[in-house]
């Protein structure tokens, strides 16, 4: 079943022309994938609720060194190329992900100039391979484009995610199953050029299609596009489910699906941003303001990072007027409060030793070592309050790398995340 696929140029996604009951009418003939799918997750049920239960037993408890977490995603943007780097460059990102969509074969070799100069800069790229309905229906086509990109790109990425938010039909995917026919031929390909894998990159809180997939496709990192946009901020909770207890599930559908142990990438995230029209990926409810998104960034950074159970964050993206870093329809850019938020993250945190969590008074509060440094990361959920920390502060330093100053012996902690430093 094809339709016409139709680009969303501003909202960097397709448009969903697949009708509602054409939808339900191929769902409902194959529904025999599905009793496939249930009897997958019922064979792993009861060790993924035990490895669950483990993990939210020490959530946030146990130390867990940093390394370089932090990524952002970024796409060529033709002369301003070069503002793409120094921006990555002056945040301290130095790992990326670039999309390269299988419709653009043609023009792989402008995703090639453009990779090469984030390598110049030594900033890492994943590439992640997009797909269209068009490449499940001509698999001879898509695994072209698979040796092309794998043999011409091999040297200048270190991984290759295969796919993109496939469980959504706009996508081009219509069933796990299709999915696994596209991602199959990635495994003898990559052998061949001496490259790894990364994937399912599937979309949301829908953790049940991970075990049939792992199953079925080696990948060297097991990614998600983690959204948790719709509840707003990163500490709330859908149907019981906060991003912490996502995480934690994530984690052990991945570990009880696989006889070994794989790095967990996040390989997307973001919050769409309110009043930008028809460059948003999803207006309404979950469009937030400017200082909203600089909030949550920091604290869904802090909250999945500090769990040790995710390796690694791509925010997506640094450039896009509906959710990005930074607002290209201004001149210049614009960048926004979510740039600098992140920029003072990576330079506090990369590198650094999470220690603990301690929750009192209202306030969530996330204790690091980094090198002759011990600090907290804090913020509320809601609204301010006034707390004596364990030891005397020495200085604080606001969510963006401004100082501030301490007045008495306690520190008013807010909804905006803050450096608090004891030496």
């Amino acid at each position: 079943m094809a339709f016409p696929f139709e680009w969303n140029e501003f909202a960097d996604q397709p448009h969903n022309v697949a009708p509602r009951r054409e939808r339900f009418r191929y769902h409902l003939k194959h529904a025999g994938g599905y009793i496939d799918l249930l009897a997958c997750n019922l064979s792993v049920a009861l060790s993924v609720l035990r490895r669950y239960r483990q993990y939210m037993r020490t959530f946030h408890q146990k130390p867990v060194e940093l390394g370089k977490p932090f990524a952002v995603s970024c796409a060529p943007a033709g002369e301003k190329n070069e503002e793409i780097v120094e921006s990555l460059r002056a945040a301290g990102i130095q790992q990326t992900l670039v999309r390269l969509p299988s419709w653009e074969r043609e023009k792989l070799s402008l995703y090639e100039a453009f990779i090469r100069l984030l390598r110049s800069a030594e900033i890492d790229v994943v590439a992640a391979l997009l797909q269209r309905r068009e490449d499940v229906l001509r698999p001879a086509s898509w695994e072209g484009f698979l040796e092309d990109v794998f043999s011409g790109f091999s040297r200048l990425c270190s991984f290759f995610e295969i796919g993109h938010a496939w469980n959504r039909t706009k996508w081009g995917v219509w069933n796990h199953k299709e999915y696994i026919r596209l991602a199959q031929p990635a495994v003898p390909l990559a052998g061949k050029h001496g490259v790894g894998l990364v994937g399912p990159a599937v979309i949301d809180f829908e953790f049940h299609l991970y075990p049939s997939v792992l199953k079925a496709v080696a990948f060297d990192k097991v990614s998600s596009l983690l959204y948790v946009d719709r509840t707003g901020a990163p500490e709330n909770a859908q149907f019981g489910w906060t991003t912490a207890k996502k995480v934690a599930l994530w984690k052990a559908v991945v570990d009880c699906s696989l006889d070994e142990a794989r790095d967990c990438w996040i390989t997307e995230v973001n919050w769409p941003l309110q009043g930008t029209g028809i460059f948003s990926p999803a207006p309404g409810k979950p469009s937030v303001t400017e200082e909203e998104q600089a909030n949550y960034l920091v604290r869904y950074f802090v909250i999945c990072l500090a769990s040790g159970l995710v390796e690694r964050i791509y925010w997506w993206q640094l450039v896009a007027p509906g959710y990005g870093l930074i607002d290209s329809r201004e001149k210049p850019w614009r960048k926004r409060p979510s740039y600098f938020a992140l920029a003072n993250m990576v330079r506090r945190l990369e590198g650094s030793q999470f220690m603990g969590r301690v929750q009192e008074a209202g306030a969530e509060i996330f204790l690091f070592r980094k090198g002759g440094d011990e600090f907290a990361v804090c913020w509320t959920r809601k609204g301010a309050v006034d707390y004596r920390f364990f030891q005397t502060p020495k200085h604080v330093i606001g969510r963006d790398g401004e100082e501030k100053k301490i007045a008495g012996e306690k520190i008013r902690i807010e909804e905006r995340p803050q450096y608090v430093f004891f030496s």
